[in-house]
């Protein structure tokens, strides 16, 4: 397996310099369908800019593997041989080392015997949006290929190298996004007695949301409200005729998601009545919450003993695997690339983030090693 770090620097470092965003990987997809090539695979495009690669085994029944392919809209500030090519682009989120791993997996496949169970390899576009899981499963074909079990993980620089981590049951956030503005009458700050200023019912609406998590959410299921962005006004003189926000929510249901939304909207239209003001809101439900297969995950544990694996914690984060979950059981784990020694240290969707590609060898060697138990059965 060791004999595999070359090829998975270069195939990683290589996709460094050509990041694309989602449904535009055409160069990724070319550089993804050349490699296969050279190993002697037949690769497919799925979904515009997808790839996979099926390979029969004994059984119909197949095991899939995913990794993801698209990059961010980021200026890339590390100062490396490999930096990107394309600005204004990057992989900050550590796509191409996933995006790696899985084709080195798919080269130590090409030394093995017919394995018992069939194996899919998916190359996924777009899971930083629109979703490109959700599309490939509309195509059928985890039905086409009776996939009975899925895996993929994610880079993740909160963690040591090296180290391996995931957890039975909800793991990653339901995602929505939402974008509400508060319409007021605008006009001189001097007289605000002419006015019906936006901005005091903007600041009501925030602070009533806080009791949606805290009252209205079961003390036992954890959710968040998050505003990230807020604007509104020209000057400081003027009280503005509107107040623009847009923020996140994350939940690990998706009743208690649309519990959340019902109460944000019930919020508006009493602030509405109360100041006599018109909120405009818009919810956007994007993934559902990634939740780890518990059988599978019992299987994972007794495989991840020969890892340095730590127990996993609950994460407000989003993933797009979520939607393979909905169709087969499936695992979506955690691969350290924290690195103080090399200042592998800045956070997913950074223009520093980097990591040591030696670490790729890890999610390897467990793709490996759950194919080999699953074998077993």
């Amino acid at each position: 397996m060791n004999l595999l770090l070359n090829e998975v620097i270069k195939y990683r470092r290589d996709l460094h310099q050509i990041p694309e965003v989602g449904f535009k990987e055409f160069k990724t997809q070319k550089y993804i369908i050349n490699t296969l090539k050279s190993m002697g695979y037949s690769p497919n495009t799925i979904c515009e800019t997808g790839v996979y690669v099926y390979i029969p085994g004994i059984k119909k029944e197949c095991i899939a593997f995913r990794a993801d392919i698209d990059a961010l809209a980021i200026q890339e500030e590390n100062n490396c041989t490999f930096s990107s090519k394309h600005s204004g682009f990057m992989h900050a989120c550590g796509h191409d080392g996933h995006t790696a791993a899985l084709l080195a997996f798919a080269k130590y496949l090409t030394t093995t015997a017919e394995q018992n169970y069939s194996i899919l390899l998916i190359f996924q576009p777009a899971e930083e949006g629109p979703g490109g899981a959700k599309f490939i499963c509309e195509t059928g074909i985890l039905e086409k290929f009776h996939v009975k079990e899925i895996y993929s993980f994610h880079l993740f620089p909160d963690l040591e190298e090296g180290t391996i981590s995931t957890k039975a049951g909800p793991f990653f956030a339901q995602a929505t996004e939402f974008d509400c503005k508060v319409v007021g009458k605008g006009g001189h700050g001097g007289m605000p007695q002419k006015t019906n200023d936006p901005l005091i019912p903007f600041t009501k609406i925030i602070d009533s949301y806080q009791s949606i998590i805290s009252r209205n959410l079961s003390p036992f299921n954890a959710g968040v409200i998050t505003v990230g962005k807020i604007s509104g006004g020209t000057a400081r003189n003027i009280i503005s005729n509107s107040i623009d926000f847009h923020g996140t929510i994350r939940a690990y249901s998706q009743e208690d998601t649309e519990l959340i939304i019902k109460r944000m909207k019930e919020i508006h239209n009493g602030i509405e009545i109360a100041f006599d003001i018109k909120v405009i809101d818009e919810f956007r439900v994007l993934y559902p919450p990634v939740i780890n297969d518990n059988i599978l995950y019992n299987n994972f544990l007794k495989i991840s003993q020969d890892f340095n694996f730590i127990q996993g914690e609950t994460l407000a984060l989003a993933e797009d695997f979520a939607f393979y979950q909905e169709k087969v059981p499936g695992i979506f784990f955690l691969l350290g690339t924290r690195n103080k020694e090399q200042n592998f240290i800045s956070p997913l969707h950074s223009s520093s983030f980097n990591f040591d590609e030696k670490v790729l060898l890890e999610g390897v060697k467990l793709f490996a090693k759950l194919l080999e138990d699953r074998n077993e059965i």
